[in-house]
């Protein structure tokens, strides 16, 4: 098998010195506890993937019913040079297991009065709907967009992959930040740019797809339109899940192990060392090393429940603020809908107002909302029986902790109300063409994926709780306990979890380079 790697990051590391593979575990299987698997794997480990669930994914985890198939939950895939880096250095070519399909618009943006924005990568196109709501935003979004493109350069491609182990790393970033305004929101530093209320939410609601507040993130999040920009927007042909699936088979081809259904209830330590895991079955395994991608308070408050370090991190990871949770409705149709787009954003009347009624601790779920609807079939007709077409739609909706809502009961009169609301406003005739409809409650994220007060995208991604004051990749005690996924350096979505893997396996490869030459 011919297998490249990553002389920064992978050099050194071979056989322990029994003359034996080191041995990794890798706690889930979403696209974070993926991408770490194959890299491990590439680099010489040999590696065990576990998760509980009976299907790979994580929060990409596919449901299939009648022949509709809904992807669970990420959908936007940006950045495709992270993925294809996960072929490159196994030796493998991405086209030979998935094909992404390029989207286009991006996204459309619909509001309550009629007026639509259909946001591409054609800066032309993009003027004259801005010029039509203010000619002069026009310069002010060239000058964001060179504000976002450097935002990308410094935050994403010299700090993204860089795991913040040491406070020194984060001193040595601090002018860069500072100059940039990272304190700023970044609702706040688009607004210093554009004043038209319109295109100051399309180009400030992509902090939501990582489960940030536009008026609280910091403005480094911005970057997020210039890596849509220069990456594009891209669907996987046969659904997220497909994708998941194409990475999967990568690890195995490698000579990974997928172990599925398999609830891990404990990280097993000794001193200062954990030393394998065991399932809720009794199935148990030892390790050279584990790195979950698990939830991360449920990884320090329940896994590791029966350490020091475990105990006290536990409790202060509980104590930091956590992202929105989401109110998911997949459904299918029996006709289709060709002239939607594939990703529309549907915003209310009220913007700010109603993302601080979601972040805020108000103990309510507010009458409105703004919704995020996909229609996949506008890209790939095969995700629906033929002649018919499936959808997802997400209203974000607080944490349990900000609101002690009963989901089993509000959960059926809040689908009606937001059917009624696809039907006058997206999808006429919605009710009368549904034959397939499934829900997922912020109660499902707590008891499905093990999220922290039914939180969809982990710790909030605030200045204070980012880079290095985001948990760390490696555990600060615990000397080969690792992290990954959206709630380490860098964050949520597919490109944040992805580059959280690399970062992660880079501390692996000095960590173990070091003690194989000790």
């Amino acid at each position: 098998m011919n297998v490249q790697t990553n002389p920064a990051d992978f050099d050194a590391v071979t056989k322990t010195q029994d003359g034996k593979m080191p041995t990794a575990i890798v706690i889930g299987a979403g696209f974070g506890g993926i991408a770490l698997a194959i890299r491990l794997q590439a680099m010489g480990f040999q590696v065990t993937l576990v998760d509980n669930r009976d299907k790979p994914g994580g929060r990409a985890y596919v449901y299939e019913e009648e022949g509709y198939k809904f992807d669970g939950g990420p959908t936007v895939i940006t950045d495709p040079d992270c993925l294809k880096e996960l072929f490159d250095l196994s030796g493998k070519n991405m086209d030979d297991y998935v094909t992404l399909l390029p989207v286009d618009p991006f996204y459309r943006l619909q509001w309550e009065d009629g007026e639509v924005f259909d946001y591409n990568n054609d800066t032309d196109f993009l003027e004259k709907q801005i010029a039509e709501r203010n000619p002069d935003d026009v310069a002010g979004y060239h000058k964001f967009l060179a504000y976002s493109k450097e935002l990308y350069r410094e935050g994403y491609e010299k700090l993204g992959t860089t795991a913040f182990l040491k406070f020194s790393q984060m001193i040595a970033a601090a002018p860069q930040l500072v100059r940039l305004r990272a304190d700023k929101s970044v609702y706040d530093m688009v607004a210093k740019f554009v004043k038209d209320e319109k295109v100051r939410q399309l180009l400030s609601f992509q902090s939501l797809l990582v489960g940030g507040n536009p008026f609280k993130t910091s403005s480094i999040y911005a970057l997020i339109h210039a890596l849509e920009r220069k990456g594009g927007v891209w669907f996987a042909k046969g659904g997220t899940g497909a994708l998941v699936q194409g990475m999967v088979k990568l690890f195995q081809d490698l000579g990974g192990d997928l172990r599925l259904s398999t609830e891990i209830t404990d990280i097993q330590s000794t001193g200062d060392r954990v030393t394998g895991v065991t399932a809720s079955d009794g199935w148990t395994l030892s390790a050279d090393l584990v790195a979950s991608n698990a939830d991360v308070v449920h990884t320090y408050s329940q896994l590791l429940r029966n350490t020091p370090r475990g105990k006290s991190y536990g409790k202060a990871l509980k104590k930091k603020s956590h992202s929105m949770s989401l109110f998911v409705i997949y459904f299918g149709l029996k006709t289709t809908h060709p002239d939607m787009k594939h990703h529309i954003i549907l915003l209310g009347q009220r913007y700010k107002e109603l993302i601080a009624e979601i972040f805020g601790k108000g103990g309510n779920l507010p009458d409105d909302f703004s919704l995020y609807l996909h229609a996949p079939c506008v890209t790939d007709p095969d995700m629906a029986p033929e002649g018919c077409s499936s959808y997802y739609v997400l209203s974000p909706v607080p944490h349990l902790g900000h609101a002690d809502i009963d989901w089993d009961e509000i959960g059926p009169k809040y689908t009606q109300t937001i059917l009624d609301y696809l039907e006058e406003h997206a999808i006429p005739n919605l009710k009368e063409d549904l034959t397939v409809l499934k829900t997922l409650t912020p109660f499902g994220f707590r008891d499905e994926m093990n999220s922290h007060l039914g939180s969809a995208f982990s710790v909030e991604p605030v200045l204070t709780q980012s880079a290095w004051f985001r948990p760390h990749n490696r555990d600060d005690h615990i000397k080969n306990m690792y992290i990954v996924g959206a709630g380490t350096h860098p964050g949520a979505g597919v490109p944040g979890v992805v580059g959280s893997a690399k970062a992660t396996a880079g501390v692996i490869a000095k960590d173990f380079s070091q003690m194989l030459k000790g």
